[in-house]
């Protein structure tokens, strides 16, 4: 080699802002990695046992429940619900606001009316 192009490569590697350049690149790259990390994880986030609901009150709701690490979705149909099943006895609400159930035997149905 020339003794010419000895000198321009011992010139570039005293630089000092050259290793600088390079360290601010690096960081920029894991800056923007970290940020586009967080904002996945931000938007996929639901907290262990919260229910969410998408579209509340629209025919195509969505309740969102998060079990054990994993989401448990439930969509409506759209219509109104109706179902068969049996009336199993009566709610009330006491004055203190302390709920009370009372079961009702399948032989006998009493009335639904409260009592004072």
């Amino acid at each position: 080699m020339s003794k010419a192009t000895l000198q321009v490569l011992h010139e570039d590697d005293d630089d000092p802002m050259l290793s600088a350049v390079n360290l601010v690149d690096v960081f920029l790259v894991l800056v923007v990695a970290l940020m586009t990390a967080v904002a996945a994880q931000k938007q996929s986030a639901v907290p262990e046992g919260a229910t969410v609901v998408r579209n509340a009150g629209q025919p195509d709701m969505e309740i969102v429940v998060r079990e054990k690490g994993k989401d448990v979705r439930f969509k409506g149909s759209g219509s109104a619900s109706a179902g068969q099943g049996v009336r199993a006895g009566v709610a009330y609400t006491l004055e203190d606001g302390t709920m009370v159930y009372i079961p009702e035997d399948k032989a006998a149905p009493a009335a639904a009316a409260p009592a004072k």
